[in-house]
């Protein structure tokens, strides 16, 4: 099981009111917050028995999460490990590993780690995990669900 520091325990706060222009739903009608978000990597994390673990839930960081990593040695010795860090403190599944860490993250390919570095980006700073994208033939747009689809399925 993932270990939680002081301050990282999961928080409940009451979630927003619903705006008043009618763009995210009846007024007065709040949605429950959501703090945590279903994922499935591209290729998938092998550990050393050879199982691939591909789903797996990624929550949503507090300032903590972002500050700590900035500490690391390995963080300030080589800027791009950051994100590595980061992610190893947000990511509390992975198919069926009892821990996951940096390390772990370390060891993806580079595939899944630019696949959740866009996740964190997205359930971060835009609050979901879809994206818009337009057909290459008839250029029709339309929204795509990252979290938790297969390859090939919209």
């Amino acid at each position: 099981m993932r270990r939680q520091g002081p301050g990282l325990a999961a928080q409940s706060a009451p979630p927003p009111a619903a705006p008043a222009d009618g763009g995210g739903g009846p007024v007065g009608v709040r949605e429950p917050l959501r703090t945590e978000f279903e994922f499935e990597l591209p290729r998938g994390y092998v550990d050393e028995s050879g199982t691939v673990h591909r789903t797996g839930a990624m929550r949503l960081a507090t300032a903590r999460d972002e500050l700590l990593p900035l500490r690391d040695v390995r963080v300030r010795e080589n800027p791009a490990y950051l994100s590595v860090v980061l992610l190893g403190r947000v990511i509390t599944r992975l198919g069926t590993l009892a821990v996951v860490h940096d390390g772990t993250v370390e060891n993806m390919f580079a595939s899944d780690l630019a696949f959740l570095q866009d996740f964190y980006r997205r359930i971060n700073a835009e609050g979901h995990t879809r994206a818009a994208v337009s057909c290459p033939h008839c250029e029709g747009a339309f929204e795509v669900e990252l979290a938790g689809s297969r390859l090939g399925e919209s």
